[in-house]
């Protein structure tokens, strides 16, 4: 196989498709660099209540292999519920791709975020983010990990907070 090859990736269950040349350098070049993970082949989690308030369903979608340190999960939030406080230690892309929900940095406002929204937070930065009261919220979450790590979990967001009174 040359350095040069068709990869295919595949976004999420809906069947588009995207294609991209890659250049590998001669130490990552395998003679099958791509890897297809069937939509529902990953069994879907409950997200642990130390780190989220109400209803929350976790989906993996990748957790690609090192020397890479992405790693990708679908996030749907039930009305009402959140994150916990957290950091990432090299920062946090969301995709919002169904609903409406809510996410605020420490100090900073409340805001509203809505499907089609991109949200980044740098890394270290303080933050949480969920469903709005009355309506549920899909994220796909992107960030990578540091030494294992890919968050630091704090404390859980007040009914005050997650309101915009505190």
């Amino acid at each position: 196989m040359t350095a040069r090859a068709i990869k295919q990736v595949s976004l999420g269950c809906r069947g588009r498709l995207a294609y991209g040349r890659l250049n590998w350098p001669d130490h990552l070049r395998k003679e099958n660099l791509m890897e297809i993970k069937p939509c529902g082949s990953r069994p879907s989690m409950k997200a642990p209540a130390e780190y989220f308030t109400g209803a929350v369903r976790q989906d993996p979608l990748m957790d690609a292999p090192s020397p890479a340190r992405v790693r990708v999960v679908s996030v749907t939030f039930e009305p009402g519920a959140r994150t916990a406080w957290h950091t990432h230690p090299l920062g946090q892309t969301l995709v919002v791709t169904a609903g409406k929900g809510l996410a605020q940095s420490e100090g900073g406002p409340l805001r509203e975020i809505r499907a089609g929204d991109t949200i980044w937070f740098a890394p270290g930065e303080k933050h949480w983010h969920g469903a709005a009261p009355d309506t549920a919220m899909t994220h796909i979450a992107i960030q990578e990990a540091l030494d294992g790590s890919a968050a630091d979990w704090m404390e859980h967001v007040s009914d005050e907070q997650y309101a915009g009174k505190a």
